[in-house]
């Protein structure tokens, strides 16, 4: 896959933030022909969709292949969700991520994608974890997993693999990286309603929709392939939202 995708692990752990990895690997995933969505509501933040329900899914078509991920899920998780969905895609099969971890093939597609980030060889660096308390291990996987551009659940998962942690630890980091996450989101929540403004409606909506859908969009509508009504409907605003939408970062 990755050869396929010419991508290169040294370059994503290379950028500075969680989103910048995020973005090298869409980039590459999208230049393959899948299209990558962000999608985590029914249109507003009252129907956000918890990561309980899915954490992203794969929809298998020989023409327009496409992984939608959910935004509510935290932004470390996001390159995880992104491999696994395309593993799917690559076994030409529709699937959702989140639901059935037992399931075969979505344990194979999770191996796929944590092999992908972050090779088996590299977890066994870390120093020995099997005795040490939940606190000490979860302190030790901070660090680890920031550089490599991944979420502590997925090297703590890793590790269970690999034999240096058991499954009560295992699960017991799992509960405490979600709690994390869960206090940090609501913090974040109660700041942005307190700040005035807020990033351009635009720019957000063109980082869920991506690059690639938005380029197609484009084309389609220079080529008049396509309408302004139907445009709208793929890319989820109203039609006199359309060209703004486009217009902004110069959509091709």
């Amino acid at each position: 896959m990755a050869e396929r995708l010419n991508f290169s692990l040294a370059r994503y752990r290379d950028t500075k933030t969680p989103d910048e990895a995020f973005a090298y690997l869409r980039k590459t995933i999208e230049a393959s022909g899948v299209y990558i969505l962000l999608l985590g509501n029914l249109g507003s933040h009252h129907t956000n969709i918890p990561v309980e329900v899915f954490r992203g899914f794969a929809l298998a078509d020989n023409i327009a292949p496409l992984i939608v991920i959910n935004d509510q899920d935290a932004r470390t998780a996001w390159s995880f969700t992104a491999l696994h969905e395309l593993a799917h895609l690559w076994l030409g099969q529709t699937g959702i991520s989140g639901t059935d971890s037992e399931n075969k093939i979505e344990r194979y597609c999770n191996d796929i994608a944590g092999e992908f980030l972050l090779p088996a060889s590299e977890v066994r660096q870390l120093a020995p974890v099997l005795k040490l308390s939940v606190a000490t291990v979860a302190e030790q996987i901070g660090p680890f997993a920031q550089a490599r551009r991944v979420s502590r659940a997925m090297v703590a998962y890793k590790l269970y693999q690999a034999g240096m942690i058991g499954k009560t630890t295992w699960a017991a980091l799992d509960r405490r990286f979600k709690d994390e996450y869960l206090r940090f989101k609501q913090l974040e929540a109660e700041k942005n309603r307190n700040a005035e403004g807020g990033p351009n409606y635009y720019i957000v909506r063109r980082h869920r929709v991506g690059h690639a859908l938005l380029g197609l969009v484009r084309r389609s509508l220079d080529e008049g392939t396509t309408t302004y009504t139907k445009a709208s409907r793929v890319l989820g605003v109203k039609a006199r939202s359309v060209e703004p939408l486009l217009s902004m970062g110069g959509a091709r």
